[in-house]
């Protein structure tokens, strides 16, 4: 039997956004998927348009950030497989139902990551992230290098606790693997795209508080010593190498735009694996 799929999308006045990102929940083929959409309380334009969405399930309460309110939605949720996807974010088309034969055909994994494509606001591609395995050793000293976007999960993992921290405003998703592999944890990858990001303007990353949190998330006990970074970053970048990280690529999305949020729109652009830079458009 196919495995059915719950998506999480914590929201807070992003109603342009979200609506891209449930569309691309929402014409996603051959699954069974369900949309929570938990929101802090922004109002009854949200709660209109929401009853309009087959696929989606509102939720408008306060919350005390991002990760509990992605939380609250994975305790309500009833799919076997999990993600959460946020209003800046998009499923590519037929991502799920790549996501729901990779769990079929490794019931062993438990955390599947995938590749996924950096986009401006008009949603021009920037940048290809091509996924590998993270590990014990490179989050000690480095970023986090999947996407939550192109993260799933089992729900078993929400039955025995996994939940994310909501100690932490930005590196939540860095210590929620963090943990996940201290606990033993087995983690695939599925070197496909399967989903978008798109630099908004706004994004919780580029803000002030994500560069305090990048290394003050690591308990105090796990903090290694700093001279390893560099054999760290050495061992990194030629695991990506041979994963074919670093080569350029001519990409073709069909996305949802803000002029054009009824229907997949095509675009195609060649791009590298760089970070784009702050404020890029």
């Amino acid at each position: 039997m196919a495995p059915k799929f719950s998506i999480i999308t914590p929201s807070l006045g992003q109603l342009d956004w979200l609506r891209l990102a449930a569309a691309s929940v929402a014409d996603q083929e051959g699954v069974d998927v369900e949309h929570i959409v938990q929101d802090a309380g922004t109002g009854s334009e949200l709660e209109a348009w929401a009853v309009q969405q087959p696929r989606l399930k509102l939720y408008v309460e306060k919350d005390s950030g991002m990760y509990d309110a992605v939380n609250r939605g994975l305790r309500r949720a009833a799919g076997d497989i999990l993600a959460y996807l946020n209003c800046d974010e998009q499923y590519l088309s037929g991502a799920l139902s790549e996501v729901a034969n990779y769990f079929t055909t490794h019931p062993e994994i438990d955390v599947l990551f995938g590749d996924a494509i950096l986009v401006n606001a008009e949603g021009v591609p920037l940048s290809y992230r091509r996924v590998t395995l993270p590990s014990l050793v490179h989050l000690r000293l480095a970023d986090l290098n999947t996407l939550t976007c192109a993260t799933f999960f089992r729900h078993r993992l929400v039955d025995a606790g996994h939940l994310f921290p909501i100690h932490l405003k930005i590196a939540g998703d860095q210590y929620w693997v963090f943990q996940l592999l201290k606990s033993g944890i087995k983690m695939g990858v599925l070197q496909k795209p399967l989903s978008i990001f798109a630099f908004t303007g706004s994004n919780l990353s580029h803000t002030a508080g994500a560069g305090d949190e990048r290394f003050g998330w690591l308990p105090g006990e796990e903090k290694p010593s700093r001279w390893l970074r560099p054999l760290v970053v050495v061992w990194h970048r030629l695991r990506k190498f041979v994963a074919g990280a670093y080569r350029w690529r001519t990409v073709t999305l069909k996305i949802y735009t803000r002029d054009q949020f009824d229907r997949r729109r095509k675009i195609s652009s060649r791009v590298g694996f760089r970070w784009p830079k702050k404020g890029a458009t």
